[in-house]
């Protein structure tokens, strides 16, 4: 039987936005970036009480269908033990339909807290692989959740579970070359994962195939060892194109950065464009121009893996 929880406990967790496919890595690569949610759950007599602040604050739901409370849900089962009752307090800085990863880092917030639960009734927790396999089940490819519970750049993968019963999923970090920069763009538009990718055929040629194969092998050593290949190791065939006409605005942002020799590409499902350089600072004339009018470009640092503390609560 699960342990049941006391009341009066909190966790607090911290989770990175993160960027998907780089290109050609579809499904495959992810990164975080340094902006974060954070989740801060105490444990309660009974009920469910949740409290959102900040992105998306007027457009999910307080209630059980929250992902952040179905991700701790899925963690309390996983882990073991049942709440009596919560407060979920999420604080939302990363952008919401944006490519962003917002959903991911959702889940795994949810999920994460759960070790700072437990923790304080010295329970094991969810171990890293736990985390990955259980948040992609959500998402359905790991790729931006592996970047949102290991930190940095990832490569993720896919594999059918032996018994059939459904999907294994795993995650290997990469060691970002200390000279690569990150230019996120985002913009006000709002895009839906789910229709973009009804964007894609169900079947691509031999020849694409190999280009973007080519390009994500190359792009692994370009993020790891020779940012010089950036521009030419980000080039992709099979997502990019597709997406374009559904955001003609991100579309041409993309190429007008990368008509200057900087490596642009969709994230995630866009429609915010991240730009990868060596160089510390974008070219002025690339930020001055019409195309970037719709776009806040920042530089932000690389995100970190996720965290989570725990405590007690103080009465009063």
């Amino acid at each position: 039987m699960a342990q049941l929880l006391p009341a009066g406990l909190t966790a607090t967790v911290a989770v990175a936005a993160s960027t998907a496919n780089l290109g050609p890595g579809f499904d495959s690569l992810g990164l975080a970036l340094g902006l974060y949610d954070e989740v801060i759950v105490e444990t309660v007599d009974s009920g469910l009480v949740v409290q959102v602040e900040g992105e998306g604050a007027d457009q999910v739901p307080l209630t059980a269908d929250h992902l952040v409370v179905q991700g701790i849900l899925r963690g309390l089962h996983e882990a073991g033990v049942e709440a009596p009752g919560m407060v979920v307090r999420c604080r939302n800085a990363i952008p919401h339909q944006r490519g962003l990863g917002s959903s991911a880092a959702a889940v795994v917030g949810g999920l994460a807290v759960v070790n700072g639960l437990v923790a304080q009734l010295d329970r094991p927790g969810l171990s890293e692989a736990q985390l990955i396999q259980l948040a992609s089940e959500f998402e359905g490819h790991p790729d931006n959740a592996a970047a949102a519970v290991l930190g940095g750049a990832v490569v993720s993968w896919t594999a059918d579970k032996a018994d059939g019963s459904g999907a294994d999923y795993s995650a290997a970090p990469l060691r970002l070359h200390p000279d690569i920069h990150l230019f996120p763009a985002i913009p006000e538009l709002r895009s839906s994962t789910a229709e973009t990718r009804m964007l894609l055929p169900e079947q691509v040629s031999h020849r694409d195939a190999r280009f973007n194969v080519s390009r994500a092998a190359l792009l692994v050593v370009a993020l790891t060892e020779r940012p010089d290949l950036l521009l030419v190791a980000t080039e992709d065939v099979l997502h990019q194109p597709q997406r374009a006409a559904a955001q003609p605005e991100t579309a041409e942002f993309m190429q007008l950065l990368r008509r200057h020799g900087i490596a642009a590409v969709l994230s995630g499902a866009g429609p915010a464009v991240i730009a990868l350089s060596a160089a510390p600072q974008l070219p002025p004339e690339v930020l001055e121009a019409p195309e970037a009018r719709l776009f806040n470009v920042t530089e932000m640092r690389v995100g970190d893996a996720v965290k989570w503390n725990s405590g007690v609560v103080v009465p009063g």
